[in-house]
């Protein structure tokens, strides 16, 4: 936790986000790749997870990445395939070995 989102380890990110019912605010590390318009979150665990279920409760967060605060809104799930622009070669392998199937694409909210 202590390196992502810093320059320090570009491929992860931050996602924070506030709890759909208790309001209370989270930090969650996650994989995190830039595309036009916003970013693409890898879903490893699908749209169960707590931090993707408070972001489209929410309809935004804000990453942090490389060091800077990105606000994004507008998720939605895409199969993985859709997103294999942004990923090199061996985070799709990566990808397909561990069996993720889904990705999160936000959009940058201006």
């Amino acid at each position: 936790m202590l390196l992502a989102g810093t320059r320090l380890l570009p491929l992860y990110g931050v996602i924070q986000h506030k709890g759909r019912r208790s309001g209370k605010a989270f930090r969650t590390p996650v994989v995190v790749r830039p595309v036009e318009g916003g970013f693409i979150v890898p879903l490893p665990w699908g749209t169960t997870t707590d931090w993707f279920r408070n972001l489209r409760a929410a309809g935004g967060c804000t990453i942090r990445w490389k060091g800077r605060s990105y606000e994004v809104g507008s998720p939605e799930v895409l199969d993985a395939e859709a997103a294999t622009a942004a990923f090199g070669g061996s985070q799709r392998a990566a990808m397909e070995r561990f069996g993720i199937h889904q990705v999160a694409r936000v959009r940058f909210r201006t």
